[in-house]
């Protein structure tokens, strides 16, 4: 009888630094509190995060998983070319996922995290000619912070990269026209409150605009502006309690998020 030897590949937690399979915890959780919010557009968008002490590599969920499915194992290690780094069936990355987040990362060196969604309520501002107002007390943390760009195509070609870089223009938040939404920052917490409020700063903006031209209310500037003020001094756009709370949901959800 002969016996045949299968060497077993590691782990993905075996194979990287305890920093980075935190990272790769705290992304996947985001990904499903994401999900649970009702960011979801099948397989589409992508959440990407600098590597910790690897600055020039970033995690991203596989192209063809939802944001429910993603799990700290299964997130790819990709640097900003696109070549996955870590031992999988996957080698190489492209499209959003390439053109957005890795090229955002590579320009935006003082940037860590990058989200992209496709909301419903994100893709109707979008396509609001005033973009986002000041009309409720979500969107008055992005009062005089959001960037606008134009549409002109999908994010297939190399050549959108400097195009969103100019847009963003050393920014954190950016309505895609015709398109979506882009929240960043420095870390996954933070992506993941702004987005939220920025989501249901456009879900209220569009319940009002129901009323028609002139049936709604938009506060003065100086209101706006001090609104604005009140709530980043709060910190509460870096992540902080409502972050920790978060953790808790996806536990809830499903803890399967952290294998």
């Amino acid at each position: 009888m002969s016996v045949h030897l299968v060497a077993k590949s590691a782990s993905i937690r075996d194979q990287v630094s305890p920093e980075e399979w935190q990272a790769r915890v705290e992304l996947a959780a985001g990904h499903r509190v994401l999900a649970h919010y009702g960011v979801n557009d099948l397989t589409y968008n992508h959440f990407g995060l600098r590597v910790p002490n690897e600055p020039d590599c970033m995690l991203i969920k596989r192209t063809d998983w939802m944001f429910a499915e993603v799990t700290a194992s299964s997130l790819l290690k990709v640097d900003f070319d696109g070549n996955v780094r870590t031992e999988t069936d996957t080698t190489t990355i492209k499209g959003g996922a390439l053109i957005i987040h890795a090229g955002l990362l590579r320009g935006r060196p003082d940037l860590n995290a990058t989200l992209h969604t496709h909301t419903v309520a994100g893709m109707g501002v979008a396509a609001h000619k005033v973009g986002l107002l000041p009309i409720n007390q979500q969107a008055m943390r992005f009062y005089g912070e959001m960037k606008y760009h134009a549409f002109e195509g999908f994010e297939f070609d190399d050549d959108m990269t400097p195009k969103l870089l100019r847009d963003l223009d050393g920014g954190q938040f950016m309505i895609l026209r015709n398109h979506g939404v882009l929240v960043c920052g420095e870390s996954v917490a933070e992506c993941v409150v702004n987005h939220h409020l920025l989501d249901m700063g456009c879900q209220g903006q569009i319940a009002a605009l129901a009323a028609g031209e002139g049936g709604y209310l938009v506060p003065p500037p100086e209101v706006c502006a001090f609104a604005h003020a009140q709530l980043t001094r709060s910190g509460s756009p870096k992540g902080g309690k409502d972050w920790a709370a978060c953790l808790r949901l996806a536990d809830r959800l499903d803890p399967s998020f952290r294998d």
